[in-house]
């Protein structure tokens, strides 16, 4: 069996990452990684994918930046010709990015069987890019592998067959964990970061990137304000994505001194900071899911979200973006943190869970 695996910019390598690594225990499995290159990122190294214990990429597709709809055309003009050539059994595509929908279109047009990781998430917000390529890559695919019980049920809303819904846990938990044994292990004092975490007893950690946040000056302004209140508690750590940063500068935002600027980290320094911190805010998919994991409480400055699980059972206080119901949300993370759970299958097992129904597939 030969699989595609799909990523489209860093977070998505930790998601293929466990799906990779637990392939080579079978032996009639051949997967090769396809960076569709929406987000070049320069930090990875090989270095990066030595930690995430995978190969560099078998092809890069050199995608780059656009417009949604020049982006998207890029990639699959791409993976059009590497599928062509290669002719995989199955292309798994993971999340919600361009390159989700991209090569989810591509591989159904050539009668390729398609994965989708983390199927079935649903925000039902639809100026949300994120929504329309969860929705299409959706309707195309032909396994649905399901990180929680509401992606179930929306699956089953629309009409997705029972018999093709998979709900095996979480990918991006596997990652976490594996990614946590691997910094318990390691000696730390060498990362940038370190000598900031020793000198403060408590920190919140922030990330803030989404363009419904950072793009809209009065959204930041608001946001801004928030921060400013909650520094005033404690200091917040924030390493500052490009995006923001440029948006920043754009709008004339001034944080508060409180507010640490950090420049972007890479998982593992990042991870070592915000496993330790009191609270994390962040407008980021991803955060939420692994701080529920975690135990660490979490405040989500969106005005929904995707995860409901983090919410129902986990530490996330879904805040909104206004002023006043940030800083209340921050007060009630950390008492919803001491009654949160692990969400079912969180277990750093999903990637394993995957490959078993794969491979129970007669056809192949």
């Amino acid at each position: 069996m030969k699989v595609f695996l799909i990523a489209g910019a860093r977070p998505n390598f930790m998601k293929i990452a466990p799906v990779f690594r637990a392939s080579r225990e079978y032996e009639n499995v051949q997967c090769k990684i396809v960076h569709t290159g929406q987000h070049y990122d320069y930090e990875m190294s090989q270095t990066f994918f030595d930690e995430l214990g995978i190969p560099k990429p078998a092809f890069y597709l050199d995608a780059g930046s656009g417009s949604h709809a020049q982006q998207t055309a890029k990639i699959m003009v791409a993976f059009e010709k590497v599928c062509e050539k290669e002719r995989p059994d199955i292309v798994m595509v993971v999340g919600d990015v361009n390159s989700t929908l991209a090569c989810s279109v591509v591989a159904k047009k050539l009668c390729i069987k398609v994965a989708h990781v983390e199927a079935g998430l649903r925000s039902f917000d639809f100026t949300m890019p994120e929504e329309i390529n969860r929705m299409v890559t959706d309707v195309l695919s032909d396994y649905f592998f399901v990180t929680e019980e509401s992606g179930v049920e929306n699956l089953l809303k629309e009409g997705k067959p029972k018999a093709k819904i998979y709900f095996v846990g979480h990918v991006m938990v596997d990652n976490l964990l594996y990614q946590k044994k691997l910094l318990e292990e390691s000696d730390t004092t060498g990362f940038s970061v370190c000598e900031l975490k020793n000198k403060f007893k408590t920190y919140a950690f922030l990330t803030l990137h989404r363009p419904s946040n950072v793009d809209d000056r009065k959204a930041f302004g608001r946001i801004a304000g928030a921060l400013g209140e909650i520094a005033r508690k404690r200091p917040i750590f924030f390493p500052v994505h490009p995006r923001t940063a440029k948006m920043m500068k754009e709008h004339g935002i001034k944080l508060s001194k409180d507010v640490i600027l950090l420049p972007p980290l890479g998982f593992q320094e990042s991870l070592f900071l915000w496993k330790d911190s009191q609270v994390v805010l962040t407008d980021s998919g991803g955060l939420q899911e692994e701080t529920t994991a975690l135990g660490v409480p979490c405040v989500t400055i969106r005005e929904n979200t995707e995860r409901p699980i983090t919410i129902k059972m986990g530490t996330n206080v879904l805040a909104g973006t206004k002023r006043e119901n940030i800083v209340k949300a921050y007060d009630e993370s950390m008492k919803k943190a001491e009654k949160a759970r692990i969400p079912s299958k969180w277990d750093g097992k999903a990637a394993k869970r995957m490959w078993k129904v794969l491979l129970k597939n007669e056809e192949f």
